[in-house]
């Protein structure tokens, strides 16, 4: 039997965090491109593996099923190597886990809410936009406040945390911030991309990913676009209950 881990998802910043972490542990893993754009996350093969239908998905012979939610990925991964990138003692592995968390229910959402009302026309949705701007300022803010007197995100040592974060934080210029004006996070998350872990993980992602997610993003129809990225209001009632956001 296979020791081989496979990592389901696309080039997203959920799957680059995990990507990120089986380098940090040099694992032996393969990357399996799934059609995201054309719905093939609800697809009844991928559905059986996530009902949720999101990436990314892990499938290890270690676990008895596969493994959703990019959070629960890490804590797993670290656990399985023996607690790397995750204190085993307390106050630190609360702290680990508070700004996990932070991530998990903050910056990925509100950081991808903004993502996506900056790419619909620009009429569709200003109060959106606005409001997930606003909030995106803030968790930058938060982030670099933090960054500022921390080396670390949980102030110890290099943790999930910050591998679960790292990726996240290029969408700073690309959401139309001044990167001079969050310094500490830019040093942060440049300092994580020195790393030689961090420096294998976009030829990867690029060998597994680009190639095919552009050519399935330019074969996609306006439906199948619709549903990606839940347009309600051009999707048949029949087909909203599959849509969901990745």
């Amino acid at each position: 039997m296979s020791d081989q881990i496979v990592l389901h998802g696309v080039g997203s910043p959920n799957v680059i965090k995990v990507v990120l972490m089986l380098e940090e542990l040099g694992l032996d893993y393969r990357l399996n491109f799934v059609d995201v754009f054309r719905g093939g996350q609800f697809e009844g093969d991928f559905l059986a593996k996530n009902p949720l239908g999101k990436v990314p998905v892990l499938e290890d012979p270690r676990l008895a099923a596969p493994l959703a939610e990019s959070g629960a990925i890490l804590i797993w991964l670290a656990e399985r190597e023996g607690g790397r990138f995750l204190p085993a003692t307390q106050p630190a592995r609360a702290e680990v886990f508070q700004w996990l968390m932070i991530q998990m229910a903050n910056v990925g959402p509100m950081l991808g809410q903004y993502t996506h009302f900056n790419i619909v026309p620009p009429d569709t949705a200003p109060y959106a936009r606005a409001r997930y701007g606003a909030a995106a300022e803030k968790l930058y803010r938060v982030l670099d406040d933090r960054l500022s007197n921390h080396a670390w995100l949980a102030g110890g040592d290099y943790s999930i945390a910050d591998i679960a974060t790292q990726p996240w934080a290029y969408y700073l210029e690309r959401h139309g911030f001044e990167a001079a004006e969050y310094p500490a996070l830019v040093a942060w998350r440049e300092r994580i991309q020195a790393r030689p872990a961090a420096q294998r993980v976009q030829p990867r992602v690029d060998e597994a990913f680009s190639v095919a997610s552009q050519a399935t993003r330019k074969a996609a129809t306006d439906l199948d676009l619709d549903r990606f990225f839940h347009r309600t209001e051009t999707v048949p009632a029949a087909d909203f209950s599959v849509v969901r956001e990745m």
